[in-house]
């Protein structure tokens, strides 16, 4: 995950919801949306998920991922940017530093999962991911094409954070090329919306329930994010607090599709 830039009123306005006080994971739980929600299988076929940054594909679909590689699926992932814009200004040398920091801890996480091929990075700009939608549609798309997949699974393009926007849209798009189902799922939408928020549309949503094994794995997994757990700096939280861990760490995932 990566803290989202504010050039544009829209992403002023993006990253004061994500700034704010985050919805409780206490009023999601009394929603209890595993009951309420449509239940999902998950495909037999190659899977491709799609990351913005190293982290969002095992906040959203790491629970889904050791899923499918315990039942002896293919599982492909794409991560666009390396994040190495989450803690804030700095100089070159220390994003680089940030950059490979975090693709070390991707590899970790992706190991607690299962036995994943190496991802592929395409090291595009973090926070300007809206600017080089293009490059990361044909990415995805020779990925899709490459493992004859499934299913794609990427980034909600409404998730109010621009480069998890511009990851769903060129999912999207790829999907369309490659005629392959998209899949996605939210991560800073636990944050600011709310139980039955008009924003989302709930009627695409569904659940994929989690064994606890497939939870323990993802758990594991989460916790190599170390980049992204400690505080940032002096008086700068980290990037994914306990609070917004609880949102990912459910029984179930959550999908739109």
């Amino acid at each position: 995950m990566s803290t989202p830039r504010t050039h544009t009123p829209a992403r002023q306005a993006a990253a004061a919801a994500i700034d704010a006080p985050g919805t409780d994971e206490a009023e999601w739980r009394a929603a209890r949306l595993a009951d309420h929600l449509p239940r999902l299988v998950l495909p037999a076929g190659a899977v491709v998920v799609v990351a913005a940054h190293p982290d969002d594909e095992v906040l959203g679909f790491g629970g889904a991922i050791a899923t499918l590689l315990a039942a002896g699926g293919p599982v492909h992932t794409v991560c666009l940017t390396d994040g190495e814009a989450s803690h804030g200004p700095a100089t070159p040398s220390a994003r680089a530093r940030l950059a490979a920091r975090r693709r070390g801890e991707l590899a970790a996480a992706l190991g607690e999962l299962g036995a994943l091929p190496a991802p592929v990075h395409a090291a595009l700009p973090d926070s300007a991911l809206d600017e080089h939608e293009d490059e990361a549609r044909a990415v995805i798309g020779e990925l899709l094409d490459a493992t004859g997949a499934a299913l794609c699974v990427a980034p909600w393009e409404n998730d109010l954070h621009s480069d998890h926007e511009a990851a769903g849209r060129a999912a999207r798009g790829a999907g369309r090329d490659t005629a392959t189902p998209v899949w996605s799922y939210p991560v800073w939408m636990w944050h600011w919306a709310r139980p039955h928020d008009r924003r989302v549309p709930w009627h695409r949503a569904s659940v994929l329930p989690l064994a606890q094994a497939a939870l323990d794995r993802k758990e594991a997994a989460l916790a190599r994010f170390t980049s992204q757990l400690e505080p940032r700096g002096r008086g700068m939280p980290p990037v994914l607090p306990p609070q917004e861990l609880a949102h990912h760490t459910r029984t179930f995932e959550t999908v739109l599709h």
